[in-house]
Order: structure tokens, then C-alpha cells, then sequence
């Protein structure tokens, strides 16, 4: 799963079928997935409270910069 190999490269190496292999690899990474209707873990919801957070900054900050295009673009100066 690591490596920089491809699935076909590994299967050589291993005297498998590559499409064998690439089902293994298929399944493997299914387990892995979280389910969808998994609880968010502590880390995650500190995480997602820090990006919402800081996504808040952002829009201010673009709208303050909005106003003053605007308001720049009005003044013939």
C-alpha cells in the first residue's frame, strides 16, 4: 500500500494475478474507510471547529476586501 510500485509490478514480483492482487487492494482499502454514519472522533471535531473557525476569517476577510474594491473603484483620485 506503501510503496511507489504498481499493483501490476507487485503481482510480478509475488507470481500473482494482478487482477487478484488489485481485488485484495480493493477490499483492503474498503475496511479502512470509516462508515459513513461513524461519530466524529474528538480530534476530528476539534479540527473541524478550528476550519470552521478560521473558513468565518476568510469570508470576512473577502467581504471587507469586496467593500474596499468598491469603494476604491468609485473614487477617480
Amino acid at each position: 500500500m506503501r510503496s511507489s510500485k504498481t499493483i501490476s509490478e507487485v503481482a510480478r514480483e509475488l507470481e500473482l494475478n494482478s487482477g487478484t492482487l488489485r481485488g485484495w487492494v480493493k477490499k483492503y482499502q474498503k475496511q479502512q474507510e470509516p462508515a459513513p454514519d461513524a461519530e466524529l472522533t474528538v480530534n476530528e471535531r476539534a479540527r473541524l471547529k478550528e476550519l470552521e473557525r478560521r473558513n468565518r476569517e476568510l469570508e470576512m476577510g473577502v467581504t471587507f476586501l469586496k467593500k474596499a474594491a468598491a469603494y476604491f473603484a468609485k473614487d477617480p483620485r
